[in-house]
């Protein structure tokens, strides 16, 4: 009884096998690159912590805001975006696959916790802002949730708080494994707003770790402080005076100033070509294309060999035994789906 509703949801979401899961998602890196790069958890624990300081910026209800930054990336499949894009191409004309689609269901359908109901029960306004979640890396569809209004203010902080998370968090793990070039980050326009704050001289080292932790920490502080900034701005500008005047907005409110924006572009290009696309990560990535391609494949065309609990699941899904194999897929996590491509491609493994 002491517990409100929002706070309430966030603990049901925290609770989850799901959540758990994520420990061992892919971020950017696989988890055998090595202990000390993001998680698809540790993650999401930077955008809740974002999210909530947003949300006190801005007057907002931090137990929402927290609860749907802790949802958004539940159904995430291994391997990251490529998973996601490996299991969208294997059921075309079975309905595809999408992360966002994936979390809705895992809220409402796939945990199984309460004997009353499937899902976790949560308020409309969490699973609102897991629908409505919209970067530069997510496909919406808010069918069911009104998709011509905008989301809560909540739910657009989310949005703000998982952006500024994978871009400063990404740059820092580019830089930590050395893949990233130091001198062109420091060449960027948002590293020489980094800079100027931390009065680091004309030539700052950031391959000495003590500065890259102070510079990262600066950026987040420079995103923040701008979006907390900006969004209010606008929201003054477009007279909201009440959650009805938000949602009849034509677009989201929640964003940040010109230039900062601006910035933040070049930033998401630098990343993209230096980054997400350098052989190290692109070869990771074949290989976990290869892997989630293997493992459909095997199931699909000899289901005996998914576990009994899985098997039986086939009969509830619309599209059958593809649905079923999809959400186990899904569910599995980077490590498991390695140890059981061994287990079914390799003699010497023990099934």
């Amino acid at each position: 009884p002491y517990r409100l509703g929002y706070q309430r949801d966030r603990e049901r979401i925290v609770h989850t096998t799901a959540f758990r899961r994520l420990e061992y998602k892919t971020q950017v890196f696989v988890y055998s690159e090595g202990d000390h790069y993001r998680n698809r958890l540790t993650h999401t624990i930077e955008v809740a912590q974002i999210g909530r300081t947003l949300a006190r910026g801005l007057g907002c209800n931090e137990d929402l805001a927290e609860a749907i930054c802790l949802a958004h990336d539940l159904g995430h499949p291994p391997f990251g975006h490529v998973g996601e894009e490996t299991l969208n191409h294997l059921m075309e004309g079975f309905g595809g696959y999408n992360h966002q689609r994936q979390t809705f269901r895992i809220l409402t359908e796939l945990e199984h916790r309460y004997p009353e109901h499937p899902g976790l029960n949560l308020s409309y306004e969490v699973l609102e802002g897991v629908v409505k979640h919209d970067t530069d890396y997510d496909e919406t569809d808010a069918t069911g949730f009104c998709p011509e209004e905008r989301g809560t203010l909540e739910c657009q902080i989310g949005n703000l708080a998982d952006e500024i998370a994978y871009n400063t968090s990404d740059l820092d793990d580019g830089l930590r494994s050395g893949i990233l070039d130091p001198r062109a980050v420091a060449e960027l326009r948002i590293a020489h707003r980094a800079f100027e704050a931390l009065d680091a001289g004309a030539a700052p080292n950031l391959t000495d770790d003590m500065l890259r932790y102070r510079f990262i920490r600066k950026l987040v502080g420079i995103e923040v402080t701008d979006a907390i900034a900006a969004t209010a701005a606008a929201l003054e500008a477009a007279g909201v005076s009440s959650l009805a005047d938000l949602r009849a907005l034509p677009s989201n409110v929640a964003g940040y100033s010109k230039s900062i924006e601006a910035d933040n572009r070049e930033l998401k290009d630098f990343l993209f070509k230096n980054f997400y696309r350098n052989y190290r990560v692109v070869r990771m990535a074949v290989k976990a294309e290869r892997t989630i391609t293997d493992l459909f494949t095997a199931y699909v065309g000899h289901p005996q060999q998914l576990p009994p609990e899985t098997l039986g699941k086939v009969q509830e899904h619309p599209e059958g035994l593809h649905r079923a194999v999809t959400d186990y897929l899904a569910g599995m996590t980077d490590r498991y789906a390695i140890q059981e491509h061994r287990r079914l491609f390799d003699m010497e493994e023990r099934a």
